[in-house]
């Protein structure tokens, strides 16, 4: 199977030191970085998620054949995400893939909402050699919880949550890395000093607030502009914010506020000229695959621009990884992004990355 271009390996946490002057819409660079959807299903009804209230692709978990096709394809790879629109933990061969990519000396993580940890399937992570996992909790209370993730299951996942980590210490197992994220909401965000209490009790020792993206029109449940944080921000919400970090602080936990990108050195900076989505860089570094097997430019496209059809770039059921990477639609889409006139799903992204 024809791979693409090997080159010398690239810290995906370094990538964008290595890529100045801005680079052009065909690149000879592989990317570092592989994003895939191991399944569209889900379990919950978030009311930030728009598969919750849309069928985005046909319900399908990723196949096997599909996988290893498209892992083989990319020999130097450092980086891969397991998750996308969907719950990965449903899937049943979920610790196999992560064993296929640690075989490979691939950093691998997954974002779950936590309602699968079971013991089993915990120490089935654990076996596989997963570094990350990153639990979406959304909320410090059940009621909160109810209202954005849709469904009552907080006390299971504190439960499941609290019982994995209490594994891992009793057992000194460093790996899985445990972090809790909850999405900037104007909801919620008085709740996260609270939310940084409730990690502390299950044992998880980093928090994260993560960015909301939402559509620019037609607005989804909680996924609205007036629900967003990023220059929106008023001194009362900065305040619970700083009082989460004197919080994590003493408790000794890591926390972060900044928006950070879902792969380190990622985050974007607004630039004065007003074009931020000139700064990205994922076209360049990152491929990202639905369950389907549909290319798309990278994990944030589904939430900030209406109908898959709008920004695929290929088909890796049908395609090899070679003539997506450097194919018309992918040159294309990378002189879009590079010019006055971005890509829809890109144009105001970099207004929406962080806090």
């Amino acid at each position: 199977m024809e791979t693409l271009s090997p080159s010398k390996p690239v810290d995906p946490r370094r990538y964008f030191e290595s890529v100045a002057p801005l680079p052009a819409k065909r690149t000879e660079r592989e990317p570092v970085c592989l994003y895939l959807e191991v399944t569209n299903r889900c379990n919950l009804l978030c009311t930030t998620c728009p598969r919750t209230y849309v069928e985005l692709e046909p319900p399908a978990d990723m196949s096997w054949e599909l996988f290893t096709s498209i892992v083989d394809q990319m020999p130097n790879v450092q980086r891969a995400v397991l998750h996308g629109v969907g719950e990965p933990m449903l899937v049943k061969n979920l610790p196999q893939m992560v064993r296929y990519l640690k075989d490979r000396g691939i950093y691998t993580l997954f974002n779950t909402n936590g309602t699968l940890l079971t013991e089993r399937n915990g120490r089935a992570m654990i076996d596989a050699g997963l570094d990350e996992m990153r639990v979406s909790l959304d909320a410090s209370n059940p009621t909160s919880y109810l209202a954005v993730r849709g469904k009552n299951y907080f006390a299971r996942i504190l439960h499941n949550v609290k019982r994995f980590r209490e594994i891992q210490e009793r057992e000194g197992h460093a790996l899985p890395k445990v972090s809790a994220w909850l999405t900037g909401l104007k909801e919620t965000i008085g709740e996260l000093p609270e939310f940084v209490r409730v990690a502390a009790d299950i044992g998880v020792k980093e928090v994260y607030l993560q960015r909301l993206v939402f559509f620019e029109d037609e607005s989804i449940g909680l996924a609205r502009p007036d629900q967003a944080l990023y220059e929106q921000m008023n001194a009362e919400e900065a305040v619970h914010i700083a009082e989460a970090e004197r919080l994590a602080a003493s408790l000794g936990m890591t926390f972060s506020a900044s928006g950070a990108a879902s792969e380190p050195g990622m985050s974007l900076k607004r630039q004065e000229d007003g074009s931020p989505w000139s700064l990205c860089r994922r076209p360049w570094s990152v491929m990202y695959f639905t369950a389907n097997g549909r290319a798309l430019p990278c994990c944030i496209a589904p939430f900030s621009q209406r109908g898959y059809e709008n920004y695929t770039l290929g088909d890796a059921t049908k395609e090899s990884l070679r003539d997506i990477w450097n194919g018309v639609s992918y040159a294309d889409f990378r002189e879009a992004l590079l010019s006055d006139a971005p890509p829809k799903a890109c144009a105001s992204c970099g207004l929406r990355w962080s806090l």
